[in-house]
Parts: structure tokens; sequence; C-alpha cells
């Protein structure tokens, strides 16, 4: 039988008839790649028939139900043997759920997964799958981190298929695929990693997981610009998508959550890379507050919100004048749009003009920061280092800023200033509508409506 063509996204996964230079789904340029399909084959059937990659939820399915019939019960979760995963993962790691940890090369994605199946190993029957790296050379990583490796079952292979076979004998109830981009399936011509591959590939493990209830962990590559490689209904068919960040000259790491069916997104866990691997931090605030003795002008600590928890980061700006003729904005950690804009409100409502100035901003720690609470800490520190003026070293600021230069709240506000205040901080600017009705001890509240009286407490 021959073989036809069709044209695919890389970005969104869209089918199309023939090549184009700009995908009509997501307007993406030069995102269209050609992909061979291979003719139709009979399905994979099982000793009792059933199709194998048949459904979601199993070939055995009831057909149509009431909603009202399901069972409530909460569904068991599973140690992953580090706090700070389960907490990302929403309590921990689900019966049957597919985790997508995506992360640049050394992050230490497949170290985390070893330490946590070295755990795992000792509980309940585990299955580590690797297609990137022999068996040997797990093994002497292995060694390196010290973990037991008596119960860890293991496998070097990059069929799909074969490794479906091979978990059926084995019968894990985790399954641990590293990575997704170099799996393949029979039938389909294009290289590993391709659009083709990493879709069909990623969706014969999504069924196997529901279908026999096995937890599944796929590693995943990212894009020189931090997303994850592959197409985009990769992250849509999976219950839970991480992302561990951190610089290779960083021994911190951070997992975000960017997607969870089964508890909330935007959740953050903090690891630091060690001679033994991966450690959990239980008190990220600390490692972010590491300040120096001296107060130093463009230095504040604000207040964010991490998903379920308040972390305390500490941001610094520079404005020096510039030396060329166009003065240059630089942001580490935060939105360059958005800095952008607190310039021209600081300018329009603040008084404060630094049109002919350079401004770099960084969050310590290489936190990224995404919150529009960062806006009055942001524009605190930036005035600070403009007049050569410090702020108190016990002092926090958080607060959103909007055109018109009004101080707007933001969600969890009292949290965030018991939390400074466990920190030892005893002055706190923040929006109005924030301000605690109730008085903590120890703590001088001043709350603000414009950015006009926010500068005037500087």
């Amino acid at each position: 039988m021959s073989r036809t063509s069709e044209f695919v996204c890389s970005a969104c996964g869209a089918r199309l008839s023939k090549w184009q230079g700009k995908c009509p789904e997501c307007g993406s340029w030069n995102t269209i790649t050609e992909v061979q399909i291979a003719p139709k084959q009979e399905p994979m059937k099982d000793s009792r028939g059933i199709n194998r990659f048949a459904g979601f939820a199993g070939a055995e399915a009831s057909g149509v139900v009431s909603l009202n019939t399901v069972a409530l019960t909460e569904m068991p979760r599973i140690h992953s043997g580090f706090s700070e995963l389960d907490r990302v993962l929403g309590g921990g790691i689900v019966p049957g759920a597919v985790v997508l940890i995506g992360g640049n090369p050394g992050a230490g994605k497949s170290t985390l997964l070893l330490q946590m199946v070295s755990y795992l190993s000792q509980m309940m029957r585990v299955l580590y799958v690797t297609g990137e790296e022999s068996l040997q050379q797990v093994a002497l990583r292995a060694n390196r981190l010290g973990v037991r490796t008596d119960n860890i079952r293991i496998a070097s292979e990059t069929s799909v298929e074969r490794i479906i076979t091979l978990a059926e004998a084995e019968k894990p109830a985790v399954l641990i695929i590293d990575s997704i981009q170099v799996m393949h399936m029979e039938g389909i011509s294009s290289a590993p990693g391709s659009v083709s591959q990493v879709r069909e590939g990623a969706a014969a493990f999504t069924q196997y997981a529901k279908r026999a209830n096995v937890s599944t962990f796929m590693v995943g590559h990212v894009t020189k610009e931090g997303s994850l490689a592959g197409p985009k209904i990769l992250e849509h068919c999976v219950d839970c998508s991480l992302l561990l960040e951190g610089d290779s000259d960083s021994r911190f790491r951070t997992m975000r959550c960017q997607k969870n069916r089964f508890g909330a997104v935007n959740e953050i866990g903090v690891f630091a890379m060690v001679e033994h691997g991966m450690r959990e931090v239980s008190n990220p605030s600390a490692i972010f507050l590491n300040r120096t003795s001296v107060e130093s002008p463009g230095s504040v600590v604000m207040v964010v919100w991490e998903g379920s928890r308040p972390l305390l980061v500490e941001l610094q700006a520079l404005v020096d004048t510039t030396q060329y003729g166009n003065p240059r904005r630089l942001t580490l950690g935060t939105e360059a749009n958005r800095l952008a804009m607190l310039l021209a409100v600081l300018h329009r409502h603040g008084g404060v003009s630094m049109g002919d100035q350079d401004v770099f901003v960084n969050v310590v720690g290489g936190v990224k920061v995404e919150e529009t609470s960062a806006d009055l800490p942001l524009v605190a520190a930036l005035v600070s280092s403009y007049r050569s003026k410090p702020i108190p070293r016990d002092m926090i600021i958080f607060g959103e800023i909007g055109l018109s230069g009004e101080i707007r709240p933001v969600n969890s506000g009292s949290e965030r200033i018991i939390e400074a205040q466990k920190h030892g901080f005893k002055q706190a600017i923040v929006p109005k509508d924030n301000a605690p009705r109730k008085v903590i001890s120890g703590m001088q509240i001043f709350p603000v409506t414009s950015i006009t009286e926010a500068l005037e407490l500087l």
C-alpha cells in the first residue's frame, strides 16, 4: 500500500492538505512540516480481543451514565518522596495520571525522577524506561546519588509498542518515560522527535496509563525560548504539565505547574542541586532573601503569591545616566512590557522622568514574577535607585498600579503581610483595600491609594 503525506503545524498540531508559510489556526510562521502517513493497520489486541489502544477510559467503559451517579470518593494520593513535588502535583501522585516534566538540559529532570523511583520502588513496582541513556549510565548516576537500586526495574527501549508490551508484563504502579522525544511508533515514517511521532507516542502512553491505571511520568525537552518542544497537543493530552527551571550556574531549581487536572496551577516547588542529587527547600523565602547587611538603594522586598503560599523575594533596580543615545531597558525575572508601562505611569502621575536613564531590573534567585503585585515594589525600587535613597530593610511592598496611577488591591493581602511578619519585617506599604482589619502585632501598615502617596512614604 502506498503512503500518503500531510502537512502538520509543529506549534498547534493543525493538519493541512498543502504547505503554507503561515498556519491558519495559530498564526505561526514557518512551523508547517510534511509528514508521511502510514496505511491503516489492524489494531493491536490483547488475549481478550480488546484493542490495547482503545479509549482513554478503557475499552470496557459502561457507556452513558448520569453525572450524579458518579462516585465522589477522594482519589488516593501516593507520596513521591519529596514534599515540594507533592505540593506541585496537588498533594501527591494520582494513580492513572499522566505527568509531563520539561526543563533545560542539566536542570535535573532525570536525577529527580531517579530519586523518586528509588523511594517508590520500596513500596510498589516501578518501571523506568530510558531511551537517551544506556543502562550503565543510569546505574552510574544512581551510584553517584547513593540511592537504593535493588527494587528498580529498568529497560532501555525507544519503541512505543515494545514499551507498552513490557509494561503490560511488568504491571508497574508507576511508569517513567525518559524522554518522549526519542520514542517512535511503527508505521510512522517520520524521525523520532517529529510532530507526528511525539503526538502519537504521547497518545499511546496516555491511553495505556488510563486503561491500566498506571501513573506515568514523561520527560519532555524544551525549546530555546523555554517552552515545551513538540506539538501543543502534547500538553493537552496529559493531566499535569510541570516545568523545571534553573540556570546551570545556580544550585537552586524551581518547579512550576503549568497545568494540573488534580490541583492548583502556578504552584511552585523549590529544590537545591547538591552533590547527592536534588534536595527540597522547605523555606524558599530564606533563599531569596539572602540580603547584605548594608542598606543599598534600589533594593526592595516584595511578597508574591505562588500557587497556595506566599513567597518573599528581593527585587533590585539600577537607574543610571545613559552613556549612549538610546537608554537601555533590561529586565530579568519580570516582563519588559510591564516595565515600559510603569515608567510611563511614573512619569505622568508620579512626576519622575527616567527618559534619559538606563534602567536595569533583576529578581534575585532566578525567580520569574508574573503577577501584577510586583508593580508597586518595582516602582519603589526604581525611585530608590534614582534618588540614591535606600528603602528600610524591614519594609515590604506589594500592589498593582493602574494606568491612571491608582493602587489596586491584590489577592490574599492579609496572608502576605502575616508571612512577612514571620520573617521579621515591621513595615508594609500595601493597597488600601488590602489593609488588614485586625491589628497585626509588630507590623506598621501604610495603606496607599495612588502612586503619589506611595512615593511620599519612600
